[in-house]
C-alpha cells in the first residue's frame, strides 16, 4: 500500500474528532456516544465465524440493559444479528458479546445502544477460511499513558490495509506519578489515574478506563478486530507464577492483586471468556496461508526471573560466571510455559502443518534472541561515566559489568530462560517448523533476528516492535550514543541482524503464500496529537529450502 499523507493524518487531529472514517454520525449524535459510551467499542478474538464485540457504558445505575448490533455496511441497511445483554457494576458496566454465525472472510459493522444512545460505529471482520492471497497484521506493544499521546494507535487506524491487530502486552502500566514516567506525565497533562501505584480491583479499572480514554486507542480499537494478549505491567512488572519484581510484601497477598488484574483485563478488554483466566492462549487461522499462535508467558508456567546481583559479586572471578552461566542461568527445568500450554501449541502448529499453511507465526511478548550486552568502550560513554550526575549514569554502570561478562541484556525475556527456549525450539523441529516467524513486543525496541538454536540449526526470523509510547531503553543516553549502542549489540550478537531502540511506532507484517514483508513504521512525536508517520525501514522474509531468508 501506499504511505499515508500528512494531510491525511493531521486533519482529524486538528479537531480533536473522535469519529473513525466510514461512521455515519453527525457532529451531535458523536458527542452523545462519547458521552454514554467514554471509552469507544472494540472488537477481539475473531474466528472465521464471529468475534467478540465489547462496550462500557457510563451508566450512575447499578444495571444497564444494552443493546448491540452487526450489519454488512455502516449505515446498518443490512443488520445481520441484533440482541441485549445485562450488564452491571459487578462488571465495572462492561459489556461484552461473543458473536457466531457470520460469514467468513468479510467486513462487518458494529454498534450498540443504551440509555437511547448510540456508539460510535465499529468495524471488524470475520477470518477467511480458504485461499488467502495477502494478510496485514499490526503489531503494537508498550502503549505507557504518561509518555505521550497514542499517536501509533492512531495511525493504524488510518491504514485501511491492516485486517488484524496483535498486541503483544503492556496495555497499561501499573506505576503511580511518583515512579516511572511521573514527570513526563505531569508535563504534558496525561499523570496517571489513580496516582498510587495500582493494586485493588477498583484500580486497574481506573487505569484501563484512563488508557481507553485516549484518542488514539479509540479509533485503533474502532477501525480493527484485536488479538491481545498481558505482558508484564497489566498486572506488575516482571510477574512469575509465584510473584512479581514489584510486588512487595506490605503491598497483600501477590494472588489476590493477580486476581484483580486478570478481572479487570477480562473486563475491559474485547477477548473470550476463559474458565481459568491465567491461561490465555488462543490459535487464530488464516485461510490456507498462516496460523497465529498467541503464547502466555507471566502466569502460568514461569519459574522466577533471576537477579545476577544475587548470585554474582561485583568482582566476581571469570570462573564464578561461568558457572552463574551454566548452573545458575542454564539450570535445567526451569519453564517459560507450562506443560498445558506446549501441548496447546504443538497441536496448533502440527494442525498448519497438515493444512498446509505456510505460515507459522508465534505471537509472543518478551524477545526472543540471544542479546548480550557488548563492551562498553564506545566513543562518547567515558563522558557519561565520568559523570555522577548524568541521567544515564548508573544504567552504564550496570551495563559496564554485562558488557564485561558478557551476559545478556535481559533476564526476564527467553534469554533468562535457555533451558526452556531449547525446549522450545526442539518442539518446533519435531513437528518440522523450521521457518518460524515470531513476532515481539516490551523492549521498547524494532528487532531484526535470525533465530538459533544452542547448535545453531536456523529456527526462523523475530520481528521485534517498539513502544507505542515508552520510551527506549537508551533515551538517557541521548539520540547519538543510543544509536551506537543499538549498533554495537548488532555487531555484537550473531543473532541480531539490526536493532533499533530509538523510535516510537509499531510493526505492520505482511503475508502472502510467498514472502512476509515487514514496514517498520514510526510516529514523529508523541508529546502532542500532531504527528507524522512513515516508513522506518523494510523488509523481505522469503521462503527457502523450508527456512526463512532476510532480504533488507
Amino acid at each position: 500500500m501506499g504511505q499515508l499523507s500528512r494531510r491525511q493524518l493531521l486533519s482529524g487531529l486538528a479537531a480533536g474528532a473522535l469519529l473513525p472514517w466510514w461512521t455515519p454520525l453527525g457532529a451531535t449524535a458523536a458527542r452523545a456516544a462519547q458521552a454514554a459510551f467514554p471509552h469507544g467499542v472494540a472488537s477481539g478474538d475473531p474466528t472465521s465465524d464471529g468475534m467478540v464485540l465489547w462496550t462500557r457504558v457510563a451508566s450512575p445505575r447499578l444495571e444497564a440493559r444494552v443493546k448491540w448490533s452487526i450489519a454488512e455496511d455502516p449505515a446498518f441497511a443490512a443488520i445481520a444479528q441484533r440482541g441485549e445483554l445485562l450488564t452491571d457494576v459487578r462488571e465495572d458496566h462492561s459489556a461484552k458479546v461473543v458473536v457466531r454465525n457470520l460469514a467468513p472472510g468479510r467486513i462487518w459493522y458494529y454498534r450498540f445502544e443504551w440509555d437511547g444512545n448510540r456508539s460510535i460505529v465499529g468495524r471488524t471482520a470475520t477470518l477467511p477460511i480458504g485461499p488467502v492471497d495477502r494478510f496485514t497484521v499490526a503489531v503494537a506493544s508498550c502503549s505507557n499513558y504518561p509518555f505521550g499521546h497514542f499517536n501509533a494507535y492512531d495511525a493504524i487506524a488510518r491504514d485501511e490495509e491492516i485486517d488484524l491487530v496483535l498486541h503483544l502486552g503492556d496495555y497499561i502500566y501499573e506505576y503511580g506519578t511518583d515512579d516511572w514516567g511521573g514527570d513526563q506525565g505531569a508535563a504534558l497533562g496525561r499523570a496517571h489515574r489513580p496516582a498510587h501505584e495500582i493494586l485493588s480491583l477498583a484500580d486497574y479499572r481506573t487505569r484501563h478506563a484512563q488508557y481507553k480514554s485516549d484518542p488514539g486507542s479509540i479509533l485503533m480499537h474502532a477501525a480493527h478486530p484485536l488479538v491481545a494478549i498481558w505482558d508484564d505491567h497489566e498486572s506488575a512488572n516482571n510477574p512469575w507464577t509465584g510473584g512479581a519484581q514489584n510486588h512487595q510484601p506490605d503491598e497483600g497477598p501477590w494472588s489476590e492483586r493477580r486476581a484483580a488484574s486478570l478481572q479487570a483485563y477480562y473486563e475491559w478488554m474485547p477477548v473470550r471468556p476463559a474458565e481459568d483466566r491465567k491461561r490465555y492462549w488462543r490459535h487464530f487461522r488464516i485461510g490456507d496461508l498462516a496460523s497465529i499462535v498467541s503464547l502466555e508467558t507471566r502466569h502460568s508456567g514461569r519459574a522466577r526471573q533471576i537477579d545476577p546481583a544475587e548470585h554474582l559479586a561485583a568482582d566476581a572471578a571469570p570462573a564464578e560466571v561461568e558457572r552463574f552461566r551454566r548452573e545458575v542461568l542454564g539450570a535445567p527445568d526451569r519453564p517459560m510455559i507450562d506443560p498445558p500450554q506446549e501441548r496447546f501449541l504443538r497441536e496448533a502448529f502440527t494442525e498448519a502443518r497438515a493444512a498446509g499453511r505456510p505460515w507459522c507465526v508465534l505471537a509472543n511478548q518478551i524477545p526472543m534472541a540471544r542479546v548480550h550486552v557488548p563492551p562498553m568502550t564506545l566513543p562518547g560513554l567515558d563522558a557519561v561515566r565520568a559523570d555522577p550526575d548524568h541521567a544515564a549514569h548508573a544504567q552504564l554502570e550496570g551495563l559496564t559489568l554485562l558488557g564485561e561478562r558478557d551476559l545478556p541484556i535481559y533476564l526476564d525475556t527467553w534469554d533468562g530462560y535457555p533451558w526452556a527456549r531449547e525446549r522450545l525450539y526442539t518442539q518446533l523441529a519435531e513437528i518440522g517448523v523450521e521457518d518460524l516467524l515470531v513476532l515481539t513486543g516490551d523492549s521498547h525496541a524494532f528487532w531484526l533476528n535470525e533465530l538459533a538454536d544452542a547448535g545453531g540449526r536456523p529456527v526462523g526470523v523475530e520481528l521485534g516492535t517498539t513502544g507505542i509510547s515508552s520510551p527506549g531503553d537508551f533515551a538517557d543516553f541521548g539520540t547519538a550514543l543510543g544509536a551506537r549502542i543499538d549498533a554495537a549489540i548488532a555487531a555484537h550478537n550473531p543473532e541480531v541482524h539490526w536493532t533499533d531502540a530509538g523510535p516510537r511506532g509499531w510493526l505492520r507484517v505482511t503475508l502472502t503464500s510467498e514472502e512476509a514483508v515487514a514496514d517498520f513504521m514510526i510516529v514523529s512525536d508523541t508529546s502532542t496529537r500532531r504527528y507524522e508517520s512513515g516508513r522506518l525501514r523494510r523488509v523481505h522474509l522469503r521462503r527457502r529450502d523450508g527456512r526463512l531468508d532476510i532480504e533488507a
